[in-house]
């Protein structure tokens, strides 16, 4: 049997009776597409009490057609990565029931019961673990796929099954060349066309990009979930869920933190001129710079005391090593951070926390913060002692506006 691509509701619950058992063999079953359709075909299938996602990955780009083919392997890095993450973070992750690799297709746990943290974030609604559980999900999931951790052998096998060209080529391009030029693919708001054209003729800050570049494209140092923006987080009150790792390879630890601060940066550039009273605004920017302290100081704290007890290599012991370490990963952090920024602005996928605003000028206004801070942070990274002065800078830049 080949390769098929389901084409009716009949065909997909018939998968998800072949590859779980959480239905009765007399029961009703509805199907719902869901998922932002861009890349894959993502499906709810429901029945009296249970429910089930199922993920099918397309030999292209859904939204596109055949002329952006994109490896199906995708589907068994995105599988493959959930369930390593699983070993080390159970509770933050959607449980994989069954991988079909002839039929490109994940059939995993329904997070119905979780909200997208993008909607969460863009309403202003508070989220009392979220910022440690993302701090406890790097740490493990960093620290258990890196040579602190893995021996030689080991390592190596991972690299090897995480090769992951086709995504990674879409990283690249869209977080360290499209937003430097005037590309085809850009998307850039009329307001700020002079910005964008400003920004483009700094190459001290284009040097400093194509140094987090290199490092993104040569730095094999633990696996990554590579695409972690607010998107691919679902949270609420109580649990936080990652999902979506199918650009997973293994890279620099900083891409993933950065990524994922980079987006809470995004929304407290955007909270400027959302829509509400200015207060409640106000406060929900500084419950998000608080909580890329807690993200951070969580995954530290968390990420030290892994490298003291279960480092395996003797030479990566030392405590001066590891103060090295945290600092040279603070900075990388902070660069990808303000990448993601810019990429997010001026580039090709905007994100909601900006988008949402109608008045295409107020948008502007939030669209300049989110450029200044993404440069800041990306020329300045190495300057940063701590993340606290990371954000006390942040904070002068809201209060000098």
């Amino acid at each position: 049997m080949s390769f098929r691509k389901f084409s009716s509701d009949a065909d997909v619950i018939a998968f998800a009776r072949q590859h779980s058992d959480l239905f009765t063999a007399d029961e009703s079953l509805q199907v719902e597409e869901i998922g932002d359709g861009n890349i894959n075909f993502v499906y709810r299938v429901s029945g009296d009490s249970n429910s089930l996602i199922i993920k099918q990955a397309l030999p292209y780009v859904r939204i596109i057609g055949e002329g952006w083919p994109l490896s199906q392997d995708r589907v068994r890095i995105e599988a493959e990565a959930l369930q390593l993450e699983a070993k080390h973070c159970p509770d933050l992750v959607p449980r994989v029931y069954s991988y079909d690799a002839e039929q490109c297709a994940i059939v995993m746990e329904d997070i119905g019961a979780f909200e997208n943290l993008r909607i969460v974030m863009v309403r202003r609604q508070k989220l009392p673990l979220l910022a440690e559980h993302l701090g406890r999900f790097l740490a493990d999931t960093l620290f258990y796929t890196s040579d602190l951790y893995l021996d030689t052998y080991e390592k190596k096998s991972l690299v090897k099954g995480f090769i992951n060209p086709d995504l990674c080529k879409i990283s690249e391009e869209l977080f360290f060349w499209d937003p430097y030029c005037d590309h085809e693919r850009n998307s850039i708001n009329e307001f700020i066309r002079a910005d964008a054209e400003q920004l483009w003729q700094d190459n001290a800050l284009k040097l400093e990009v194509a140094r987090l570049k290199a490092k993104f494209l040569n730095q094999a140092e633990m696996l990554l979930h590579g695409d972690l923006h607010s998107g691919s987080v679902f949270a609420n009150q109580s649990g936080t869920k990652i999902i979506d790792p199918e650009f997973a390879y293994v890279g620099p630890a900083g891409f993933d933190i950065g990524s994922i601060i980079g987006n809470y940066l995004l929304n407290v550039a955007g909270q400027a001129n959302q829509s509400g009273d200015h207060v409640e605004r106000s406060d929900y920017q500084q419950w998000l710079l608080e909580g890329v302290k807690t993200l951070w100081n969580t995954f530290e704290q968390r990420f030290l005391q892994h490298m003291q007890t279960e480092t395996r290599d003797p030479s990566l012991q030392l405590d001066e090593y590891a103060d090295w370490y945290m600092s040279e990963l603070l900075a990388d952090s902070l660069g990808y951070a303000g990448a993601e920024m810019i990429r997010r602005t001026i580039g090709l996928a905007h994100v909601l926390d900006l988008e949402s605003i109608e008045d295409a000028e107020r948008r502007a206004d939030s669209e300049r913060l989110a450029l200044k801070l993404g440069q800041i942070l990306i020329k300045q990274r190495s300057a940063f002692t701590g993340i606290d002065q990371a954000i006390d800078m942040l904070r002068q830049q809201l209060y000098c506006r």
